[in-house]
């Protein structure tokens, strides 16, 4: 079937043009926009009886209504995938921006890839040690979940993301099969040149596949990038028999992204100017995450997202939460104190924790251990108001030791270095060493056994 080329444009707005007097056009079909002989590509993004919407990746910036060509391809939004992605970086819809050749041996897949039937879905169990004991300790990350990184502007979320990057590993007999597709949307020149330094000092980057779609990029570009990376990542995972973790940072941008599409193309806003399909398209990016049955690979989502205004109830982190499998929410409060990575442990949660921890995953005590830390942190933060009522010199004796093991639990097992990579045992040893801050009395959510074997009282605990 011959491609179908047409002369002029009937409008050009924003990133969008319009098309008029076209027949047998597809939605989601890729676009050339020629003019001048300089070449553009797009997207159909609305299609109808007389004309079609054209979202274009590089932007309108320069075409001429009369003059500009428009070949439609015939074929949907495709990149070419191979295990030769893996140490590579590629722009938001996919060509290489590292100076290497384009991928000779591979596949097409199509970026908008294709729904998990329910039926053949796998529950999510074992886990993915991150080296970050809030994480691992607290909210244990499990193959095949998505779990949300809530962040605010300022918070540290693009170092935390690159930590994570360097140090996820599995443990065990599949650890080598373990790749990380990253994905950063609309982020600033220094932002990228860090993540990209870091990836190349630490050596990770031969299991890493980068997609950088930066603030100066154009906006359009964005709406591709995740689905880009997740195809990127489906076909390691379930033709490679890979794990795969995906980080995108920052989902914010995207949803920006999407809300200036929606307006340019006329569509009747909803809550704060997002389209009202905000929800199923961020459904359609996050449940590409999973295990298949029959297949050896998983892939594990973490999306990134700076709520605005911090404000946990915005749109977006709001129907993040209903989508994903908890939440990890970084507290500025605890970056004020210089506690690095500032997560908030009260807040957070990772709701598939409890099926991939314990004996034959981690470490037999790591359930007790992890609900004693919870609960003790929770009385804290009760502690600490009311000490800022009354004054610590009026607290009882438990609430005085309560308050040391507070500043013991944020200094020696939320704070860590960048470069501290920490065993999953370890990260346990340490939750233990900082309970020894509270008597036997308090330790209600371990067992005697437990105690007896790992505790050890500190100062003049009794």
């Amino acid at each position: 079937m011959p491609l179908k080329e047409y002369v002029g444009l009937s409008q050009i707005n924003g990133p969008l043009v319009f098309v008029e007097n076209v027949e047998n056009i597809g939605y989601n079909e890729v676009v050339e926009i020629i003019f001048r002989d300089k070449k553009r590509f797009g997207q159909v993004v609305q299609v109808s009886k007389n004309f079609a919407v054209i979202q274009v990746f590089e932007g309108t910036e320069g075409l001429n209504l009369n003059e500009t060509r428009v070949k439609f391809l015939g074929k949907t939004l495709q990149i070419k995938v191979s295990e030769e992605v893996l140490g590579r970086t590629f722009n938001g819809i996919g060509r290489p921006i590292d100076g290497g050749a384009e991928i000779v041996n591979g596949v097409y897949k199509d970026v908008n890839g294709s729904p998990i039937n329910p039926a053949s879905r796998m529950y999510p169990k074992n886990f993915i040690q991150t080296g970050i004991s809030a994480i691992d300790g607290l909210m244990t990350l499990i193959r095949g979940q998505k779990l949300p990184i809530f962040s605010g502007n300022g918070l540290p979320h693009n170092r935390l993301a690159v930590q994570i990057t360097k140090q996820a590993k599995l443990k065990g007999e599949e650890s080598g099969d373990f790749a990380i597709v990253f994905a950063a949307m609309g982020i600033k020149h220094d932002d990228a040149q860090y993540i990209l330094s870091s990836f190349e000092e630490s050596g990770a980057v031969k299991n890493v596949v980068t997609f950088l779609n930066l603030a100066d990029d154009p906006t359009i570009e964005r709406i591709s990038t995740p689905r880009v990376a997740l195809t990127a990542a489906e076909y390691l995972a379930f033709e490679k028999d890979m794990h795969v973790l995906v980080i995108l940072t920052d989902m914010t941008n995207y949803c920006e992204a999407l809300r200036e599409l929606s307006t340019a193309r006329g569509e009747v806003p909803s809550r704060k100017g997002y389209p009202g399909y905000l929800y199923s398209d961020l459904a359609a990016i996050y449940e590409r995450a999973g295990m298949i049955n029959g297949k050896k690979g998983s892939v594990t989502q973490i999306p990134i997202l700076s709520m605005p205004n911090d404000d946990i109830t915005h749109p977006i982190p709001d129907l993040t939460g209903y989508i994903t499998e908890g939440q990890i929410v970084l507290s500025r409060e605890l970056q004020r104190k210089g506690v690095h990575p500032p997560i908030g442990i009260l807040p957070s949660l990772s709701r598939l924790m409890k099926d991939g921890i314990g004996k034959g995953f981690t470490r037999d005590d790591h359930p007790h251990v992890s609900s004693q830390l919870f609960a003790a942190y929770s009385r804290v933060q009760e502690t600490r108001a009311l000490a800022s009522i009354i004054g610590e010199e009026e607290l009882t004796n438990a609430d005085k030791k309560y308050l040391k093991f507070g500043e013991a639990f944020e200094k020696e097992f939320l704070s860590q270095g960048e470069e501290e990579d920490r065993m999953i045992e370890e990260t346990l040893d340490i939750g233990w060493r900082v309970l020894g801050y509270l008597p036997t009395s308090e330790l209600t959510r371990v067992n005697e056994e437990e105690i007896k074997k790992r505790y050890k009282a500190r100062e003049d605990v009794k």
